[in-house]
């Protein structure tokens, strides 16, 4: 059995010295007439040539594991019926990675049977290939015998995942990726694959004269221990973004999708399991801000745009706005006007005028919401920040 991958770049050890010492320039001139060396870099420890691995050398989860199996007939006789099966043991299950399950009528001495099995790691920990070999002799005899392979799968990749949720239904979620092994992945693919509520927009490029370019390079190459940061914004499908109670409550935000190379181009896959987000508390009433502008001007009025959702499933609220004036933020208009009934799961936008008379960032506060059915007020302060400026600064 003999575990298939790819080539290495050949490694030569340069040995050189001074023209004028003993050897002169027979060193280098051996090392220029060395096929395997670099032409005009010959003391490169690098070659230009591939050597075959010597070892079984290490396997992450993701990657494709390929083996060759070769039987021999080391005998002077011919033996039938051979039957040669492989399994993959692992510590949850066990995997026949056979190509064919048929047996061979005969086998002739000094022949052999090939054969060449391929499967994708999906565990870590001890993996055990069992070949078991069943075969008659000329005098009926049947005979069999089998071979054990132990190897370990390690572990390519460390994900972490945070998840930021903004006042607008959108989720941020950050997914740092971490190269653990001992040499570089070239990163082919990271995605996001949302859950049916979502769309997904990946921040992971800008544009530059039109085109469109990773934040990471054109060389998306990932040393040893160093870490990636990669940001996707998930918004809510536009059949399910009215509907307040039923966003309020998805925590499945989607798994992520990672495709790597290393080496010479040997290909490994993982995909997470669903990740999972803590659901925001919006409580029974939730206020948010549709429309705000950036920059104001001091002492002339602006206008925002307000939701108010009945984050409830069962119940309707009958509200009252209040609109409570700060040391620098005014509100224009009546406070205590009703805003009638807000059924379960539904929601109502409110234009509203506001002035500032003092400059600087302000924060917009002090408005009241009171359910005449239960006599409860829910109080909202610190709904956002605008930049306040004189009129000539602006202008």
């Amino acid at each position: 059995v003999m575990r298939l991958t790819k080539p290495t770049l050949f490694t030569n050890i340069p040995v050189t010295c001074e023209e004028r010492d003993l050897p002169g320039n027979l060193f280098n001139q051996l090392m220029k007439d060395d096929p395997s060396t670099v032409k005009g870099a010959e003391t490169l420890m690098l070659g230009e040539m591939l050597t075959l691995p010597q070892n079984f050398g290490n396997i992450f989860l993701g990657e494709t594991f390929s083996s060759y199996i070769s039987v021999h007939n080391d005998s002077n006789q011919v033996v039938k019926d051979i039957l040669v099966k492989a399994d993959l043991q692992t510590s949850s299950q066990r995997l026949n990675l056979s190509a064919s399950s048929a047996a061979v009528a005969e086998l002739k001495p000094d022949c052999c049977i090939d054969d060449v099995i391929h499967h994708e790691v999906k565990e870590i920990g001890t993996h055990i290939l069992v070949c078991a070999v069943s075969y008659t002799t000329q005098t009926g005899e049947k005979m069999y015998f089998r071979k054990f392979f132990k190897f370990q799968v390690l572990k390519p990749l460390d994900v972490k995942t945070k998840f930021y949720n903004a006042e607008t239904d959108e989720v941020f979620l950050e997914a740092q990726i971490q190269n653990i092994t001992t040499s570089p992945m070239f990163m082919e693919k990271v995605s996001l694959e949302p859950s049916m509520m979502y769309n997904v927009a990946e921040l992971n490029t800008v544009d530059t004269a039109g085109e469109s370019e990773s934040t990471f390079g054109s060389r998306t190459y990932l040393q040893p221990m160093d870490t990636r940061q990669y940001l996707y914004c998930l918004k809510p499908k536009q059949e399910f973004a009215e509907k307040a109670g039923v966003i309020k409550g998805v925590t499945v935000i989607g798994k992520l999708d990672i495709v790597w190379k290393t080496n010479l181009g040997e290909r490994g896959r993982l995909q997470t399991s669903q990740l999972q987000r803590m659901a925001p508390g919006y409580g029974d009433v939730r206020l948010s801000l549709e429309t705000i502008p950036d920059t104001v001007n001091l002492e002339e009025p602006f206008d925002i745009t307000c939701k108010i959702t009945n984050c409830s499933s069962e119940r309707t609220m009958d509200l009252v706005l209040e609109m409570c004036n700060t040391n620098s933020i005014h509100w224009c208009g009546v406070s205590g006007r009703q805003l009638g009934k807000l059924h379960p799961s539904s929601s109502l936008h409110l234009a509203l005028t506001l002035l500032s008379s003092v400059q600087g960032l302000q924060s917009v506060s002090g408005l009241r919401l009171t359910d005449t059915f239960l006599k409860r007020t829910y109080e909202y302060d610190d709904i956002a920040q605008v930049c306040v400026v004189s009129s000539e600064v602006k202008q």
